[in-house]
């Protein structure tokens, strides 16, 4: 902080010649008397205007600094606001290209997936043949068992 003392009553006294000074100090003190009682302004009024003047520039230059500060976190609200915005903007940007990266990947693979599962469908419709087949033959030869154990039994 920068304190101005230009305004300050000088407390500084001229020196008086020799000889005129009980004279020159009685005119003085009769002097500032009268000037007290003419001007009704004393020297201690004019300290107490004057550091009533240094306090309220100091006070001025406190709320100046505390409207600075305000300001200053004001417009850091307004950059952090910003930047929120911006970010959820590029967030919300990047989860759309992962979307449509995995819906590509989903129907690249739904191709793929449906060619097995017709390969599937048909080993299973051949399997499924191939059981009918298995059951008949083994129906077959059951009875060709009952066949040749009756057969046998009548020969006995």
């Amino acid at each position: 902080m920068d304190f101005f003392f230009d305004d300050l009553p000088s407390t500084s006294q001229s020196t008086p010649q020799k000889g005129h000074e009980d004279t020159q100090m009685s005119e003085d003190t009769d002097c500032d008397s009268s000037r007290e009682k003419s001007s009704g302004v004393s020297v201690t009024d004019i300290q107490e205007q004057h550091s009533s003047s240094s306090i309220d520039d100091i006070s001025r230059r406190a709320q100046e600094m505390v409207e600075n500060i305000n300001h200053s976190r004001t417009s850091d609200q307004k950059v952090m606001d910003s930047f929120q915005e911006k970010i959820v903007e590029k967030v919300t940007e990047m989860c759309q290209q992962m979307k449509e990266h995995m819906y590509t990947v989903y129907e690249e693979n739904s191709g793929e997936m449906q060619v097995k599962l017709q390969e599937l469908s048909e080993v299973l419709e051949s399997c499924s043949k191939l059981n009918q087949e298995l059951l008949e033959a083994s129906q077959a030869l059951a009875r060709l068992r009952e066949g040749l154990d009756g057969s046998q039994k009548s020969e006995l």
